[in-house]
């Protein structure tokens, strides 16, 4: 086993690791995210709850093409949690969706630089988020586009020409993780 620890992972770093699979190497590699209190000596908490490292595994995400209606042949994407490793219990405990604050969705990733292109808040209030932003800006919003960026279902949307997408999540914590998936 290797553990890679750092305090951000770039995505290609994150994708370089990923592809590194035991049936391919005889090895595990993992993903470790160090606090950013390990940054600061005068920061350092000195409770054993504190975590220094945090092992988050890659979103739970489901691609899926539009079959029917006036979006067919569009595509969404599906976020439904993560799973992340509790050094306090020893056990990868599963962060269910309620554990996202936020999550953004590139649908033509290039492999190299995240461009979100659909940003959602699944637990951001009524007065949070988009909401916040809009009333900061003295905006208008549409309250029912406003909803549909509070959830863990993306917007349809068309592939780009590198037929493959990227999902990043910031959890609750402020742990964050990427998963690319290629349509082809």
């Amino acid at each position: 086993m290797l553990v890679f620890a750092a305090f951000q992972f770039d995505p290609e770093a994150a994708k370089d690791i990923d592809e590194l699979t035991p049936e391919k190497t005889g090895m595990t590699f993992l993903k470790v995210q160090m606090n950013a209190d390990l940054l600061t000596e005068d920061l350092k908490k000195k409770r054993a709850s504190n975590e220094s490292f945090w092992l988050i595994g890659q979103p739970d995400v489901e691609l899926r093409q539009i079959a029917r209606g006036e979006d067919k042949g569009k595509w969404t994407v599906e976020v439904h949690g993560f799973d992340y490793y509790n050094p306090r219990t020893g056990k990868v405990d599963s962060g269910e969706t309620n554990k996202i604050a936020m999550w953004m969705l590139d649908t033509n990733y290039d492999g190299r630089s995240l461009y979100p292109r659909q940003v959602f808040f699944p637990m951001a209030g009524a007065k949070d988020g988009w909401a916040r932003l809009a009333k900061s800006l003295k905006a208008e919003i549409d309250q029912e586009r406003i909803e549909a960026y509070r959830g863990t279902k993306s917007l349809p949307f068309e592939l780009g020409d590198y037929k493959r997408v990227a999902v990043k999540i910031v959890d609750d914590r402020g742990i964050e993780s990427l998963r690319t998936v290629d349509t082809e």
